[in-house]
């Protein structure tokens, strides 16, 4: 995600190489989205690089391979989750296993996810996003994936897209995300002491800002708790985000102000003709 081809120049530096635009992003926030690793596995080398680019306290939520989660539904999987887990390794620690699950992945379903989760390695912290409706309107659906994912100490990822969907698309931008995200309550329950919330807003930033107040005050009362959260801003086209999660960072800091703050970005060049 931080290779965004909006932000060379306005959050990156314009002449960075897009190789090393990771410790230029660290500068804004101090976790990531690992979609890309969603649509094929990275060498152990490219992994070695991102590693070195951020520090010891930045945190990686790397999604599992589409033919893991979406094509096989974990069904002969072994040789593609070692070539995975192998090629992540230099991340350490600061690594978490998101398994994004597919709209069809149903209650019924949940039995292999049980399975999956089991295999993991015990040191690998994991997430879960389910994305069937039932898991959120049903207490007994919801009753035993929550059961499930605390036996494996894994935390579920709730995608919170009201604020989005509570009024028609006024954009290319969110016309397009209006066919793809899904439609799902909004979920605040932590199942570990480091939970993720991924929320996405307007192209409006004051409906964007608006929309999260709820979840400052869920983070501030993780906090109070002695959680540590990990929380991802969206809008349609994202090019604002980098700054959004700063602002969101400071809504929840003015609610726990014995929260670090987030660290200084390195300056951006202006533009040269030359």
């Amino acid at each position: 995600m931080w290779n965004h081809k909006a932000w060379p120049g306005r959050f990156l530096p314009q002449s960075l190489p897009a190789a090393e635009r990771l410790r230029a992003y660290a500068g804004w926030c101090n976790a990531v989205e690992g979609n890309t690793t969603f649509y094929a596995t990275p060498a152990r080398t490219t992994v070695e690089t991102w590693a070195q680019q951020t520090g010891p306290d930045f945190r990686f939520i790397v999604k599992l391979p589409k033919l893991v989660t979406h094509e096989r539904r974990f069904a002969a999987v072994e040789t593609e989750m070692r070539t995975f887990l192998d090629a992540i390794e230099p991340l350490g620690d600061r690594a978490v296993l998101w398994t994004q699950l597919p709209g069809a992945f149903a209650p019924s379903d949940v039995d292999a996810l049980i399975r999956f989760l089991r295999r993991l390695p015990a040191n690998r912290r994991r997430a879960v996003e389910v994305r069937h409706p039932l898991f959120f309107t049903d207490t007994g659906a919801t009753a035993r994936l929550e059961s499930a994912l605390a036996a494996a100490n894994a935390e579920w990822v709730p995608f919170d897209t009201t604020v989005f969907f509570q009024s028609p698309p006024t954009s290319e931008a969110e016309q397009d995300a209006w066919t793809k995200k899904p439609r799902l309550p909004r979920r605040t329950h932590a199942l570990t002491d480091q939970p993720i919330i991924r929320y996405l807003g307007r192209d409006s930033v004051e409906e964007t800002v608006n929309g999260w107040q709820p979840w400052a005050e869920t983070v501030a009362g993780w906090l109070r708790e002695g959680r540590s959260p990990t929380v991802f801003l969206h809008t349609p086209d994202n090019n604002d985000a980098p700054e959004l999660a700063r602002r969101f960072h400071d809504d929840v800091r003015a609610l726990v102000p014995s929260l670090e703050a987030l660290p200084e970005p390195e300056p951006i060049e202006p533009a040269t003709l030359f």
